[in-house]
């Protein structure tokens, strides 16, 4: 595990089996200097192992920049469930997997994601306070939030690189009709853009035809479409070797995390002149409305929050172009100074503390 790529100095990977219900968990908390790490579970069927160590590690540390970009007192962490979420789950089995949170003593908080549901978190409760976004905290599916925040990006994104103040006639080709991606796509409808979807699920692809207007292509086809703005919103790694060079699309915006395979595939788009908005900057919406969750909820305010990522997008884009560098690296950049001005902040009240005794 120290030898994996992915490994980024993680403060702790534990590794669960329950042999009652077939649990097989990875829980990754990669930094808590901000406070404590908050991240999603996802279920899924991965081909190995392997797979799913790479996958919690990428996203537990996504979610470290995610929170400190977001201005959140929250560090990063990610759990992954090894199974398939359409045959294999039962409230045993997330009541084993709340078991397995509740060792780490608050020390890692878990919410929704790919393949979960609140009513799975709500089991995993039964056994541990440390879950967030259940409907109990008023918060219930964080999707919603998530998709409002992409589609700020988004915005920012058109009005930055296509000079455009609206989206009306803007063409976007949305990969993944999830909570998230339908979502999106309802927004982008609204605002008058023509859809181009794929998803692996017919249901979901028909009901986007039949609801929004959409235009359905196969999903192996849907990274080359001719569109102005590719929106990732399935799986991460779709930016890679293979997808960039047949890529037409002047944007990529999207609520998938981990998008860029590999982080030179960042210098590939900027090569390109494709404006990428870096995954985490603009998929955040669902843990800043997670981070209001409690009695004086209120989701107008937290909503108004989610927008705010309109802004951030556009410092990155303008910071970026000024740097001539890479967004996901300006994005990196500013999300570790406001940790590192943290773990300066801890290290000089300690020598205080020692000094004061």
């Amino acid at each position: 595990m120290f030898a994996s790529k992915d490994f980024d100095d993680h403060e702790s990977v534990l590794f669960f089996h329950d042999r009652n219900t077939g649990l097989k968990a990875i829980i990754a908390v990669h930094d808590t200097t901000l406070g404590p790490a908050l991240g999603g579970t996802r279920m899924w069927a991965y081909r190995n192992d392997e797979e799913a160590l790479e996958d919690v590690l990428r996203l537990s540390r996504g979610m470290t920049y995610k929170s400190s970009l977001a201005g959140l007192n929250l560090g990063g962490g990610k759990s992954v469930i090894i199974g398939n979420a359409r045959t294999d789950k039962s409230e045993a089995l997330f009541e084993a997997f709340g078991r397995a949170v509740d060792t780490l003593g608050g020390k890692y908080i878990a919410a929704e994601d790919v393949g979960t549901s609140v009513a799975d978190l709500e089991a995993a409760r039964h056994t541990t306070p440390h879950i967030a976004g259940i409907s109990e905290g008023k918060v219930g599916d964080p999707s919603p939030a998530t998709a409002w925040g992409v589609f700020n990006g988004l915005l920012a994104a058109a009005e930055f690189r296509l000079k455009r103040p609206d989206l009306k006639g803007v063409r976007v080709a949305v990969q993944g009709l999830g909570h998230v991606g339908y979502g999106l796509c309802e927004y982008l409808a609204e605002a008058g853009a023509e859809l181009v979807v794929s998803d692996i699920y017919d249901k979901l692809v028909n009901k986007a035809v039949q609801n929004l207007g959409a235009v359905a292509v196969a999903p192996e086809t849907i990274t080359s479409q001719d569109v102005d703005i590719f929106a990732p919103c399935a799986l991460g790694a779709i930016l890679n070797d293979k997808t960039i060079p047949d890529m037409k699309a002047t944007i990529v915006a999207g609520s998938a995390n981990n998008q860029l395979a590999e982080p030179r595939h960042g210098i590939d788009l900027m090569n390109r002149n494709i404006l990428y908005a870096p995954d985490y900057a603009i998929n955040a919406g669902g843990i800043i409305i997670i981070s209001h969750e409690g009695p004086g909820f209120n989701r107008q305010k937290a909503m108004q929050e989610v927008a705010g990522i309109h802004q951030t997008a556009l410092r990155i884009f303008e910071r970026a172009a000024r740097d001539n560098k890479p967004t996901g690296e300006i994005a990196d950049t500013l999300a570790w100074e406001r940790i590192e001005a943290a773990r300066a902040r801890k290290h000089e009240n300690t020598k205080i503390r020692k000094i004061t005794g």
